[in-house]
């Protein structure tokens, strides 16, 4: 099985929430009437500011406060970089078409290490859209202008939804980004899976739990990466063998990694439920560690993790 094969809905891949800072959006909200007749900045309408170039030194003021205020499309850009010089120009009319709904900051990779190094960029050009101090959505690679307008609509529309408290249609969560619109991370990290590269699938979900802690999308597709890893070489006729001795804790842990693999979790997470009861001491805190790590792969509210979670704590106490 390849990486790209552990594909399960709802963890390597999901829109990014927009829910965080709850009390500053609602803020953000009251403030909207009075942004509608003033845009931001106290700037009138023909004098809004539009494109800013941003350093080291003005990134906290010009990019993460004025979020605060108005949404920050950010490009990250360098000078020897060609596909940049086709998405800058693209960026930069769409901002004044907007006129100053919402701000293009420029920032030039190589000039200021200190904000490259902070976003852990590792390609260009990357976008990535600021609001209320963070990146909320993004992409990377050159797009063409009718993309690069739909993704731009699409944020401000989903930024306006989620600020008014309109109802979203059913099966939406409020506040949700569009599907199109992933955090650059996440882009990075499906497109290493794709590749093969699980180690650049784990640097950007890394990079993504370091500036969001609480990503789910992040938390689960790490633990896959980690699970993926943990099979690669694996003969899965061996390990069946081996298995067939309930006391080798390795096989028994390395045939519930096969099955999580193959989507049979309830399997997998019974497998270990039943080691932990067989086993005392180290052994079964070894298997309890790994058993939570599987947990990892999954959304929280997953039935199978509930079960599995009631399970364990049978076991254990």
């Amino acid at each position: 099985m390849s990486p790209a094969d552990f594909k399960r809905p709802g963890s390597l891949y999901g829109a990014v929430d927009l829910g965080a800072r709850k009390q500053a959006l609602e803020a953000q909200a009251r403030r909207q009437a009075q942004a509608q007749a003033t845009p931001p900045g106290g700037a009138s309408p023909s004098g809004a500011v539009t494109v800013i170039d941003v350093t080291d030194d003005t990134f906290q003021a010009e990019v993460v406060e004025r979020s605060m205020r108005t949404p920050v499309v950010l490009d990250l850009w360098a000078t020897w970089c060609q596909p940049c010089k086709q998405l800058s120009p693209i960026l930069e009319k769409l901002a004044a078409e907007a006129g100053g709904t919402w701000v293009l900051a420029k920032v030039d990779v190589d000039a200021n290490p200190q904000v490259s190094g902070a976003l852990r960029v590792q390609s260009v050009p990357t976008v990535m859209a600021i609001f209320q101090g963070q990146a909320v959505t993004g992409f990377q690679g050159a797009l063409p202008e009718a993309q690069v307008r739909q993704w731009i609509d699409q944020l401000m529309e989903a930024l306006a939804q989620y600020l008014s408290g309109e109802p979203v249609a059913e099966g939406e969560e409020p506040g949700a980004a569009p599907e199109a619109a992933v955090d650059p991370d996440i882009l990075a990290a499906e497109k290493a899976i794709d590749d093969g590269d699980l180690a650049a699938a784990r640097a950007a979900y890394e990079r993504l739990l370091a500036r969001a802690p609480g990503n789910d999308d992040a938390r689960m597709g790490l633990a896959a990466v980690g699970l993926i890893e943990r099979t690669e070489g694996l003969d899965p006729a061996d390990v069946a063998r081996r298995a067939a001795d309930p006391g080798d804790i390795d096989a028994q842990c390395q045939a519930a990694d096969l099955e999580m693999l193959s989507g049979s979790v309830e399997v997998a997470f019974d497998r270990l439920v039943g080691l932990v009861r067989r086993t005392a001491g180290d052994d079964r805190d070894r298997v309890r560690v790994h058993l939570l790590g599987l947990f990892e792969a999954l959304p929280t509210e997953d039935p199978a993790v509930g079960t599995a979670r009631r399970a364990l704590a049978s076991a254990l106490f």
